[in-house]
């Protein structure tokens, strides 16, 4: 525990280079993306992931992905990477910008109407499916071989139409930003850390409580109003949606996966996967089976 409380995840400071207002960086098998701690800053983040399967943890939501991502995440909301050796993706472009980083006044023109709305929206991440994945997934792929002038023309681009796009989720709508003191962005990370690290086996509120230096009865309160879930709920979705994958990777029988996942009930692990999903775990199986064929 000391180890963990000590190497809490920090505030992420990004500078674009000399002579940009944004980064952009495109990741792939040769150059991975090794950014995969719960982090935080300042700067929205549009992440494309170009195919593969994986999962992706925003504020307090936790979910599976499938052929790909496409999100755009609001400022100081926490967030882990979504690609590693595992995700079987090709390629992950990441552009991060601030708000203002036209300059202060520049999205309060008439014009930027749709993308100012489109920030405010991102405060909770966004999730593209279907033809406005595609088809913005292609258009971020090949900023890669644009002029600096071109692939800001072409951020803009993206940006306007991703806020004319119906086709989105909304991730964390309970909007966890670490738009908090220093001392509450130290307690949660180092919480949901904690998770991250060992939802494969039980813990218990006097655990976690005391990771924090709270009582069982403050640190429910808190972590409730904090993310609007208790704390066996938060922990049960991570283990649900680590189940999920790995039934997408049709290597584990569904009991094995059920252990593995940190569930030490077999019927209670196809109960909850039923309600979180809507289908049973070999039901899940079989549907994405079905999407790959």
């Amino acid at each position: 525990m000391d180890t963990l409380i000590k190497s809490k995840p920090a505030f992420e400071a990004i500078a674009p280079d000399f002579g940009h207002s944004f980064t952009y960086q495109k990741f792939s098998a040769s150059k991975p993306n090794k950014n995969n701690v719960w982090h935080y800053h300042p700067e929205l983040e549009l992440v494309y992931v170009n195919g593969g399967s994986g999962r992706r943890q925003i504020g307090s939501h936790v979910s599976y992905y499938t052929q790909g991502d496409l999100i755009l995440i609001g400022s100081n909301l926490p967030h882990c990477g979504f690609t590693d050796a595992s995700t079987g993706n090709t390629s992950e472009s990441v552009v991060q910008m601030k708000a203002d980083f036209l300059g202060s006044d520049f999205f309060d023109i008439p014009e930027m109407s749709k993308i100012r709305n489109l920030f405010e929206k991102a405060k909770g991440g966004l999730a593209f499916g279907g033809t406005t994945k595609k088809k913005i997934g292609e258009k971020i792929e090949i900023l890669e071989y644009k002029t600096d002038f071109q692939r800001l023309l072409a951020i803009l681009n993206v940006l306007n139409e991703l806020a004319s796009s119906k086709d989105f989720e909304i991730l964390n709508a309970d909007h966890l930003s670490m738009e908090l003191q220093s001392k509450e962005n130290d307690r949660i990370n180092t919480i949901f850390n904690y998770v991250k690290e060992n939802y494969r086996q039980p813990i218990s509120l006097e655990e976690i409580a005391g990771l924090v230096f709270m009582t069982v009865p403050s640190f429910c309160r808190y972590f409730k109003k904090v993310t609007q879930k208790t704390f066996v709920q938060f922990v049960n979705e991570y283990r649900l949606v680590h189940a999920s994958n790995l039934l997408s990777e049709n290597k584990l029988s569904i009991t094995q996966i059920c252990f593995e996942s940190g569930f030490n009930n077999f019927s209670h692990f196809n109960k909850s996967f039923r309600a979180f999903t809507g289908m049973s775990p070999s039901q899940y199986r079989n549907e994405l089976q079905s999407v790959v064929r």
